[in-house]
């Protein structure tokens, strides 16, 4: 989406000699953020968390970092030469293994892979259409992966992966419905294309009269479209989906350039997406969302972050309520039983850590 390409966002949080200060939690919900420095002032829109130590983030001047200690310590391991590239999305199967993607219009497009932890990265696909230009990823599992370009030619489109991210085939768009004058995606948090079980996604979108949500269960070659109630215009729409199952999910978004005001900006479905109810105005967010997840330790417990503030929803997306005052655009969570986590991260090298 180009309106994101260098947005900041950054409000809520101080930058006090390198170092960002926390903003205040607001009781409620027993959740907090523990802020882990990173050591740059990169703005970090792609995450992947793997457990409570192990997570990566990708951000501004070709910056990737990667911490397997929880937080203590960041490894700075940018892949060469992409220093004038920004990282909007990662995915990491484990400590070794992470494909992250760059965005942009034409060739500033890439997706880098590495086996070794970062420490060798190699280019597997670069964008060679002008007009194409991809926003987010996901994977179905280590091996089965797609990426999501804002329409060309009228129709949004997709590459695929089957082999964990070394190679990557354009998809023919005979199953994908057209798109609405001006409707795209937004490329902040990495979240605006989520993947579950078999080879079901989804993917959001606005910019146009309103918001979608497009959903395949073929691995991407036929889409479904359905509408939401949820608000679109030039710089709003549905930012960020998150699932638990194949059923059972929630979006949320609001405008950019209205980073505290949130109108009809989040909504839930139990129906895979089919079908979306409009969160009522006094029980959603307080403010525009880019970032959502189901956390894994409690069926209906979701986290959603934005540049004011961060929420908790106890029911499955149904009602919200704020924890933090601080910025973020991402939030991942990862893990199984007491290797569980959850990060957030953001402007200015913000990346926190779930604490509960």
């Amino acid at each position: 989406m180009r309106i994101l390409r260098g947005a900041a966002l950054a409000v809520g949080g101080l930058l006090l000699m390198g170092q960002v200060v926390p903003a205040q939690a607001h009781g409620g919900p027993s959740y907090r953020w523990e802020l882990t420095p990173t050591g740059t002032t990169a703005q970090f829109r792609g995450l992947a968390a793997v457990n409570k130590d192990v997570a990566w983030v990708g951000g501004t001047e070709g910056t990737v970092l990667r911490t397997i200690d929880g937080g203590k310590h960041w490894r700075d391991v940018s892949p060469a030469g992409a220093e004038a590239l920004q990282f909007r999305d990662v995915e990491a199967f484990d400590a070794e293994h992470a494909v992250a993607l760059t965005i942009g219009e034409g060739a500033d497009s890439r997706v880098y892979r590495t086996a070794d932890g970062g420490k060798s990265w190699s280019e597997t696909f670069r964008n060679p259409d002008p007009k194409a230009f991809y926003d987010c990823f996901a994977f179905n599992d280590n091996k089965h992966g797609l990426a999501m370009s804002d329409p060309v030619d009228g129709k949004f489109r997709i590459a695929a992966t089957s082999d964990g991210g070394r190679s990557w085939k354009v998809q023919p768009n005979a199953g994908m419905p057209a798109a609405l004058p001006g409707e795209f995606a937004f490329a902040a948090s990495g979240t605006c294309l989520v993947a579950g079980s078999g080879r079901t996604a989804w993917f959001a979108t606005g910019g146009g009269d309103r918001p979608r949500v497009f959903r395949t269960v073929d691995g991407g070659r036929r889409w479904t479209v359905s509408d939401s109630p949820m608000a679109s215009g030039e710089a709003a729409g549905i930012f960020s989906l998150a699932f638990r199952n194949t059923l059972f999910g929630v979006a949320v978004g609001g405008d950019f350039t209205k980073p505290t005001e949130a109108v009809n900006a989040a909504s839930v479905t139990y129906d895979g997406g089919r079908t979306w109810k409009l969160v009522p105005a006094d029980q959603a967010p307080k403010g525009y969302r880019s970032g959502s997840h189901f956390v894994p330790w409690s069926p209906f417990t979701v986290i959603a972050v934005g540049p004011s503030g961060s929420d908790v929803s106890l029911d499955g997306g149904r009602s919200w309520k704020q924890f933090y005052d601080g910025s973020f655009d991402s939030v991942e969570c990862a893990g199984h039983g007491f290797q569980a986590g959850c990060w957030a991260s953001g402007a200015n090298g913000a990346v926190g850590r779930l604490v509960r």
